[in-house]
């Protein structure tokens, strides 16, 4: 009975270390150098004051974010490409901008109007 519950363990232990090393051996799916960052920051048009809390989203995408409280926001890792980021804030207009992302740090200023 032991020399069975030995020869499953050591089965067990080499099949655990086989796939470990498979595992190290396959590259990243993930292409840093194909990917971008976008950073930005939103103010009032006429005031130039920071907006906290704006809801940034990039269209046609799962991403979105909202500003910090000296209105940055930023997305990681995106593909190059064009977008369309859109942002959303209670009694200003929503305001979108269409941008191609190709630099491998891009960054946006957005100026939003009052509503009102």
């Amino acid at each position: 009975m032991k020399k069975i519950i030995f020869s499953m363990l050591a089965l067990v232990l080499t099949i655990a270390v086989s796939a470990k090393e498979n595992e190290a051996k396959v590259p990243a799916t993930v292409d840093n150098a194909a990917t971008v960052n976008l950073a930005g920051s939103i103010a009032d048009a006429n005031s130039g004051e920071s907006l906290t809390g704006v809801e940034v989203k990039i269209e046609g995408t799962d991403f979105k974010t909202y500003t910090d409280f000296d209105g940055n926001f930023s997305f990681n890792s995106l593909k190059r490409g064009e977008y369309k980021v859109v942002t959303n804030y209670i009694s200003y207009k929503t305001a979108s901008q269409t941008l191609t992302l190709n630099a491998k740090e891009t960054e946006l200023k957005i100026k939003m109007e009052n509503s009102k």
